[in-house]
């Protein structure tokens, strides 16, 4: 059965991988995440002490943030189906705002399970 984890939490995480990629050792700030993710920094810390708890990062308060491997396998699974979401949507739909299509990606993903994105990868749509 596909796990669906609260959209947040892979907000989070999305972020965190897409960040730490950009980063010396994969390791990511809280002040990063915060920027990344318009909110404050309290709220990110609140959700640091949820994704620790669930074993989705390597995290203490006032350190650095890394993604474990069950982390990174859901930040991944985001980053693809948001990819090929926004590829349908270009090349089979013919939608071109890059604004529209990231909040729509964005709020799509978290709810296409995982038969669903290998048929969008199966229309081989690499052309951007």
């Amino acid at each position: 059965m596909y796990k669906e984890y609260q959209e947040s939490h892979e907000d989070y995480l999305k972020a965190i991988y897409l960040i730490s990629k950009k980063n010396k050792g994969g390791w990511v700030s809280n002040s990063e995440i915060s920027a990344f993710l318009k909110v404050k920094p309290p709220s990110v810390t609140d959700m640091l002490y949820k994704l620790k708890s669930e074993g989705f990062i390597n995290w203490q308060p006032r350190k650095s943030i890394r993604l474990t491997n069950k982390g990174k396998k859901i930040a991944k699974s985001i980053v693809r189906k948001n990819k090929e979401l926004k590829k349908f949507f270009k090349n089979v739909l013919n939608l071109k705002d890059d604004l529209m299509l990231e909040e729509l990606c964005c709020k799509i993903e978290h709810h296409i399970p995982p038969e669903v994105r290998v048929a969008l990868e199966s229309l081989n749509l690499n052309n951007e």
